[in-house]
């Protein structure tokens, strides 16, 4: 089997990357830099220019799957033209790929993209499966709509799509994981706003174990890729300081001061998703890392 991943060298990427090449998966990827182009039979590069709408055309060669990833990250300030960029990486990259295919004449059966719970209204209390069709009234939820919207155009071409809805990614490499460790590292960590608000996390080799299990037994539809028990963000920065022997003593920083110092950003700190892993248990995965504890342990 081969696979042609977007985003590639990025965080999720590189670990689904490493896990193809583990079950004997070879790996063509696109990149917007030259000088990251390798050729090797496991691992091939090819150029793409979003912006001008280039693309090696030859990456899709011998293809069984696509696999999704490409797109700005939204851990920075949301200014209006960053806003721009956040959404128009991932709809215009999908774009590309869906019209070059459309003209090439290369059959690919199967498209795997990359989405987030941002999607799901903020709330303490209600528990999000798939299925729900609400949509969060914010710019996350704006973006996800675009997002699966993109993807789902791949159906026109005769493709299988499934769409992985990520949650708070755990890593020692990037992500989320650092910038809520260094804090508490310091002796200042601390929750945020009420502290109250749900955390639906995931370890990295979990997800890209979910990714490689949609792939493997060709499945179809909208995925949530969370762990079975999420916790708020209280208990995640308790049980990052209790594995650190740190101390939380500081009080929670306040909602208000989140958002003037991020903006409308702090939303991603402040919302609250409790999402169901259940679809994907359902269907085979099983899960390494089911409860917050254990991937902390592998991380620290």
């Amino acid at each position: 089997m081969r696979v042609l991943i977007t985003g590639a060298t990025g965080l999720v990427g590189s670990n689904i990357t490493k896990l193809c090449h583990q079950k004997g998966i070879k790996v063509n990827y696109l990149t917007t830099s030259k000088d990251k182009i390798q050729d090797q039979p496991e691992y091939k590069g090819f150029y793409w220019n979003i912006e001008n709408r280039e693309i090696d055309e030859n990456c899709f060669k011998n293809v069984d799957a696509i696999i999704h990833l490409a797109g700005a990250d939204i851990a920075k300030r949301w200014t209006s033209s960053y806003k721009k960029e956040i959404i128009a990486s991932r709809t215009q990259s999908a774009d590309l790929l869906l019209e070059t295919l459309k003209n090439s004449g290369f059959k690919i059966p199967r498209f795997i993209s990359a989405s987030a719970i941002g999607i799901y209204p903020s709330s303490l209390e209600k528990l999000y499966f798939e299925d729900d069709k609400t949509v969060d009234d914010s710019f996350l939820g704006e973006v996800v709509v675009l997002w699966e919207a993109s993807a789902d155009k791949f159906k026109n071409l005769g493709m299988e799509v499934a769409k992985i809805r990520i949650g708070l990614v755990l890593a020692r490499e990037g992500g989320a994981f650092p910038k809520l460790k260094d804090p508490v590292s310091f002796n200042v960590g601390t929750a945020f706003g009420s502290g109250k608000q749900w955390q639906s996390w995931i370890h990295i080799e979990d997800l890209a174990g979910i990714f490689l299990h949609i792939l493997e037994n060709k499945l179809s539809g909208v995925f949530n890729g969370v762990a079975p028990n999420p916790v708020t963000n209280e208990e995640m920065m308790k049980e990052i300081a209790d594995q650190l022997n740190k101390s939380i003593w500081l009080p929670n920083v306040p909602a208000i001061a989140l958002k003037v110092a991020l903006g409308e950003m702090a939303t991603v700190l402040l919302s609250s998703q409790l999402v169901s892993s259940d679809k994907i248990e359902k269907a085979g995965y099983e899960f390494r890392y089911k409860k917050l504890i254990k991937a902390l342990e592998d991380l620290i």
